[in-house]
């Protein structure tokens, strides 16, 4: 047991001003508040303790070892030292009894642990995963603390206990982790002491901090900045007014809160805590810093919701602070890496005396649990205008594991934008975004989705309502990005492509009057198109005025115009626009180039404008194709999240036994076949033909081999024309519904819908199997052949065929 700092002078004590220590006149004030005043969670049920069982708990829990009682008569000979050297101070927070009634150090309650789980290994993993799995309960009395501390075995198994409890087991898995942890016993804030959370912004609401960046010396000069100094200054202007006038809302708000919420706290500077001491150094941790075990949530030393420390302790010290506390914590933890001995025992006894082993049995925690994490899957935290609520993996059908609700008004009232956090599902939905002002949804989606869709916003799942889709460009063959549509036009926006395309923007016209048979769905068929413009990045290869910068197709104008990229030194770019010849009079027409079009000499021939033309004709016919497919895609997005959303499937690890019971059952029924295989023999139905196997000639072992080895080739060849068969079955159902998409009814649109991306991933595969077939064949033959040479029972036969 050590001291962190020696006793002040006693001529200086008496000057000092009153701070947190316990007075005469301090004491009587707690006496006279009353158990009203203590704020206590509403929502934390009445746990008897008493009840618990003990009869299975270790000898270790129920009885003392002869090195515990020589470390708690030390203990007790330290706090009459002490509290005759500072009759003021509170009694120590030394050896309380446990679940068995038995009186324990608490440096032995904390049992170093590292548990077998990648997320437990770091402290934030260990500190969210404390305050999810355990129930908060409030002290007994708000200014002292508990007479009493449990085990972290038996407070994980009922998964409650107060901030004591919370921080010895939090302790424990941090130095197990390897971090220079320690519990403190000291003093806070009735919001941190109650959990109350009401008053801060959600950690998932906070804008993250930049980094600060190093300074280069040989850094490149940026570009000098064209932009008008003088709107720049009325930007920010206003920015800082409207800035300004949300700052006096907020700040007119928080005293209306005040007023009605956070009245002065009669226990102020009293009120007991407990937390978790990280010190700078190991696991390269570059500052100390607290933790607040029911929240989970890292503190600086200096935050001054922390209003004093009475003790420290680990698994092998226990520190008492002996400094002024009228500053709160700050300073203080820093002199715990250098503690002063307790040099009066040691003078008195002249001996060592080393910390006793934990008493404490291992702690686990089963892959289920850990999993559940919250207190019967379910956990609601409130915040300054929001609503946090997590759930267990699996626990929802939807794969729901969190959500966000953000309210307008501190009542929490008005709701003004939801998000939602996913886990397992099929569809690889991550996240949701839901402003309920604008009724404006986002869904982000992880890598895997079937379509490579990674973010999809849109107010309702109609066709030609407005919609913005994002893409994992490198899953796509198109190298599609970004696709922005709505009733008028589409934009659609591509990286990496080999022909420099960035940009594809289309204009649709109003749909015409329809005739409307029985059983058709015409108000989706593909929309009329008016323009198609596309642009180009720039390709070096090329002369910049023959290097196509702009293109647009003015479908119902029969024109064409053509920008190319701008030539060094040059003012304007080249152009050319064309208007095509019609149908009805193609004959002795001629070609119309603008006559305000600069081109090269070799460009007036009309023999390469013509070329040119029908080059331009042939993209103009493909361009509509593309525009149809993006329609179709999009439609055929829109059914899946429709299906997926309404029927969602959570996947399984195949790891994980106790919920996939079909992985298992397959993996089982695999093994069963392997062994069965095993037993079965091979050239069985060859050598009953045969009769006397055991007496075989070289003719008979020769039939035996060319008959087991054409049997092969012509189950090899069976199985590719099957794969085949199959593969161009399914392309002939794709041609056919592009060819009679129009003439479908509405229950065979939607039928073939759903199984569209079903059947493109199966002609996928299909492909890559019959390709895998043709490559692995010869091998399989080969290696046939091989088997049969060396089988005993042909081996003499065949070795030297």
């Amino acid at each position: 047991m050590e001291i962190l700092e020696e006793k002040e002078e006693e001529e200086q004590r008496e000057e000092e001003p009153k701070g947190l220590k316990i007075s005469d006149n301090l004491q009587d004030v707690d006496t006279t508040v009353s158990a009203k005043q203590v704020c206590v969670p509403s929502d934390v049920p009445d746990f008897d303790w008493s009840s618990i069982d003990t009869s299975q708990l270790p000898s270790s829990y129920k009885t003392n070892s002869l090195k515990e009682k020589k470390l708690l008569h030390i203990a007790d000979h330290f706090l009459r030292q002490y509290t005759h050297l500072c009759p003021d101070r509170k009694l120590l927070f030394l050896h309380p009894v446990n679940e068995c009634g038995v009186e324990k150090f608490v440096s032995t309650t904390v049992r170093p642990t590292l548990l077998p789980y990648t997320e437990l290994y770091h402290w934030d993993g260990c500190a969210s995963f404390v305050s999810d799995y355990l129930t908060m309960e409030p002290l007994k009395s708000p200014i002292t603390p508990p007479s009493s501390l449990y085990s972290p075995t038996t407070i994980l198994k009922y998964q409650r206990g107060n901030c004591f409890d919370f921080s010895v087991l939090l302790c424990s898995m941090l130095i197990g982790a390897g971090y220079d942890a320690y519990c403190v016993h000291g003093y806070a804030t009735r919001e941190m002491c109650t959990l109350d959370k009401t008053l801060e912004l959600c950690p998932l609401l906070r804008e993250p901090q930049e980094g600060m960046k190093k300074s280069n010396k040989y850094r490149v000069k940026p570009p000098p900045d064209l932009q008008s100094k003088f709107e720049l200054q009325q930007e920010a202007k206003k920015k800082a007014e409207i800035e300004a006038a949300q700052e006096n809302k907020e700040r007119e708000e928080e005293k209306v809160m005040e007023v009605e919420k956070c009245k002065r706290d009669p226990l102020y500077g009293l009120r007991v805590h407990a937390w978790v001491l990280v010190l700078s150094g190991k696991r390269d941790v570059p500052e100390t810093f607290f933790i607040n075990p029911f929240t989970g949530s890292s503190h600086s030393t200096m935050d001054e919701h922390f209003l004093g420390i009475e003790s420290v302790w680990n698994h092998r010290n226990y520190w008492v602070n002996m400094q002024d506390c009228r500053n709160g914590c700050k300073g203080h933890c820093q002199k715990c890496k250098s503690p002063l001995l307790f040099q009066r025992e040691k003078e008195e006894e002249d001996m060592s005396f080393d910390m006793p082993p934990s008493w404490v049995a291992p702690v686990q925690i089963t892959p289920r649990e850990f999993e559940t994490r919250c207190s019967q899957g379910r956990k609601v935290i409130l915040y300054k205008k929001a609503k946090l609520e997590k759930w267990a993996p699996y626990l929802n059908g939807n794969g729901l594991v969190k959500r966000l609700t953000v309210y307008a008004d501190l009542d929490c009232a008005e709701v003004v934008e939801v998000k939602e956090w996913f886990k397992n599902r099929e569809d690889m939905l991550e996240m949701r975004e839901v402003n309920k002002q604008t009724q404006l949804t986002t869904e982000y989606f992880s890598p895997g989705h079937l379509l490579g869709l990674k973010a999809h916003t849109y107010t309702s799942l109609e066709p030609e309502t407005e919609r913005t889709m994002e893409f994992y460009s490198e899953a796509r063959v198109d190298g599609l990005q970004k696709r922005v549509k709505n009733a008028e036009e589409m934009t659609e926006y591509f990286v990496g492509r080999e022909d420099s395309l960035h940009v594809r923007h289309i204009e649709f016209r109003k749909r015409g009057k329809k005739i409307h048979l029985a059983g058709t769905r015409t108000e989706i068929n593909s929309q009329p198109i008016a323009q198609i413009k596309e642009c180009f990045h720039r390709n070096l290869e090329k002369p910049a005025d023959e290097d196509v910068a702009e293109r647009i197709f003015l479908i119902t104008e029969n024109m064409i115009h053509l920008t190319y990229h701008l030539k060094d030194k040059y003012i304007t770019a080249s152009k050319k626009d064309f208007y095509k010849e019609t149908e009805s009079d193609r004959k002795g027409n001629e070609i119309f180039v603008t006559p305000g079009m600069w081109s090269s000499e070799k460009d007036k021939k009309q023999l390469h404008l013509y070329k040119l033309l029908q080059e331009l004709t042939k993209e103009e016919k493909w361009l509509k194709q593309q525009v149809q497919q993006s329609e179709a895609e999009v439609l055929n997005i829109l059914k899946i999240c429709e299906n997926e959303e309404s029927a969602v499937k959570l996947s399984v690890s195949i790891y994980n036994t106790e919920r996939n019971e079909k992985r298992r059952e397959q993996y089982e029924a695999v093994v069963a076949r392997a062994h069965f295989e095993q037993d079965l023999d091979y050239l069985a139905p060859f050598l009953i033909q045969i009769g006397h196997r055991e007496k075989m000639t070289k003719a008979q072992a020769l039939r035996v081999r060319d008959e087991c080895l054409t049997d092969l080739k012509h189950r090899l060849i069976d199985k590719a024309n099957i794969i085949q068969a199959r593969f161009e079955q399914l392309q002939k159902k794709n041609q056919w519904f592009q060819k009679n998409r129009n003439r479908l009814s509405a229950e065979e649109e939607d039928d073939f819908l759903t199984r569209y991306s079903e059947s493109a991933s199966h002609i996928h595969t299909l492909a890559l199997r019959l390709n895998r077939e043709k490559q692995t064949a010869s091998q399989k033959y080969l290696a046939l052949e091989e088997k049969l040479r060396k089988d005993p029972r042909l081996a003499k036969h065949l070795g030297h065929s």
